[in-house]
């Protein structure tokens, strides 16, 4: 419970970005890049977060991926998973 009597502490931006951050890197193994997306859909955040699957050279023939975290409006993990892999120097054709 916070200071000020209310039963929810708001959660930031930074905390969910974090939070997604420390998922994947224990889940997999990997060390997160960035955070590229922060999304609320309605009932739960999904927080896409980049990271480097395998090292090249040169390095833009890394293997980056997208993971998806999705987390409760605490900030508590409810499910995540790779969206897509791709080359560090590939243009995104979307």
């Amino acid at each position: 419970m916070s200071d000020n009597g209310s039963s929810r502490t708001k959660v930031t931006a930074r905390d969910l970005a974090l939070a997604a951050k420390a998922t994947v890197n224990d889940l997999t193994g990997f060390e997160p890049e960035t955070v590229s997306g922060l999304q609320w859909d309605g009932d739960t955040w999904l927080v896409t977060v980049e990271v480097c699957e395998l090292v090249r050279v040169p390095n833009t023939t890394d293997v980056l991926a997208s993971y998806v975290v999705q987390l409760d409006d605490n900030g508590g993990l409810l499910g995540y998973k790779r969206e897509r892999r791709y080359l560090r120097g590939e243009a995104e054709n979307r």
